[in-house]
C-alpha cells in the first residue's frame, strides 16, 4: 500500500507551494514522488484545434499522449473520481502520492492555515494529522511551520513512508 498524504485548505492558502516545496525535498532524499490535484470544477487541458481536443470531440472517451520523454492521459468520466479510481491508473511505482485537494476523501490530511484568510479550519480536527500554519492553533494535533518544509518531510516520513515500509 502506497503512502498517501491530501494536502487540504481553503483556497489561497499555499497548498500548491507547500506540495512543490515537499516535491523537492523528498527528491533530495531519493523517493519517487507522484502527485495528484483535485478541482471542484471542471478542468480543460485540450486546446481547440490541437490533436487531442479533435479526438475527443470525435468522441473517443479517452485520449493519450506519448512522447519520447512524457506521457499523458485524459479520460472523460461521469462522476468525481476518488484517490482510489486515479491511484488504480498510475500505478504504484511510487514512494508517495502528494494530493491537493480531496478533503472529503479517505486519505491521510494535512491541513494548510493562514491565520489571515480567517478563523476555523476547514477539516475537522479527528480527520486531520497535522496543521502547517501561521499561528498557534488550539488544537491537539501537530502544528507545523510553513517555513519549516524539511520538518514537514520529517512528519511525513515518520508517520507515512516509514510505517508502510514498516508495515511491508
Amino acid at each position: 500500500m502506497l503512502p498517501i498524504v491530501s494536502i487540504v485548505g481553503k483556497s489561497g492558502t499555499g497548498k500548491t507551494e507547500l506540495i512543490e516545496s515537499l516535491i523537492a525535498e523528498f527528491k533530495k532524499r531519493g523517493y519517487k514522488i507522484a502527485t495528484i490535484k483535485h478541482s471542484q470544477g471542471g478542468i480543460e487541458i485540450d486546446r481547440p484545434g490541437k490533436d487531442s481536443w479533435r479526438f475527443a470531440q470525435a468522441g473517443s472517451e479517452t485520449v493519450v499522449f506519448s512522447s519520447p520523454d512524457k506521457l499523458a492521459f485524459i479520460r472523460t468520466v461521469d462522476h468525481d473520481t476518488d484517490i482510489e479510481e486515479i491511484m488504480h491508473v498510475i500505478g504504484n511505482n511510487f514512494d508517495l502520492v502528494l494530493v491537493e485537494g480531496f478533503k472529503k476523501g479517505k486519505a491521510a490530511k494535512i491541513e494548510v492555515h493562514r491565520k489571515e484568510l480567517g478563523d476555523g479550519l476547514l477539516c475537522p480536527d479527528n480527520e486531520l494529522l497535522a496543521v502547517v500554519t501561521n499561528e498557534t492553533l488550539d488544537i491537539d494535533i501537530p502544528q507545523l511551520s510553513f517555513s519549516d518544509t524539511e520538518g514537514i518531510a520529517n512528519f511525513i516520513e515518520k508517520n507515512f513512508i516509514s510505517q508502510v515500509r514498516h508495515d511491508i
